[in-house]
């Protein structure tokens, strides 16, 4: 099955997307993935002598894994998200580290959708964490 590109799909554009491609989507479930090359600006400050990155750009990357999953076949729709929940970061990923992203769906009810969610790097847990997000228009109420 041919999946579109993220940015096909979500509203993120660079340099606030952070995923590279999209592996699988479908029955609830998403992954995709996203490789951290040394020429990331936030590497330079984070941390010049041992540059690893941020956990909020990893938690994000899982939210756009989820947004990608939602709206997919919602065109015109965005997802805010509205909480992290039960939130570990295992270990630090590196420059030129490929990080793949895992969501799964655990409920959709109005407007709100929950999902459980992981970073991994090869078989080695990088995060895990509960997302929740509302689906809405551009311009118009979240959750409609």
């Amino acid at each position: 099955m041919h999946l579109p590109p993220p940015e096909d799909i979500l509203p993120h554009r660079p340099p606030f997307l952070f995923l590279d491609r999209v592996l699988s989507c479908g029955e609830g479930e998403a992954v995709a993935e996203r490789c951290f090359g040394p020429e990331e600006p936030f590497f330079a400050g984070h941390f010049p002598e041992l540059p690893v990155v941020p956990g909020v750009i990893l938690v994000e990357a899982l939210a756009q894994t989820l947004a990608y999953l939602v709206l997919r076949d919602r065109p015109g729709e965005i997802i805010l998200l509205t909480g992290v929940d039960a939130c570990r970061i295992r270990r630090a990923v590196r420059p030129g580290e490929i990080v793949t992203f895992s969501v799964r769906i655990e409920r959709v009810r109005l407007g709100l959708a929950q999902a459980s969610g992981r970073a991994t790097v090869g078989e080695e847990r990088v995060l895990e964490a509960k997302l929740s997000g509302y689906l809405g228009r551009p311009g118009g109420a979240a959750g409609r």
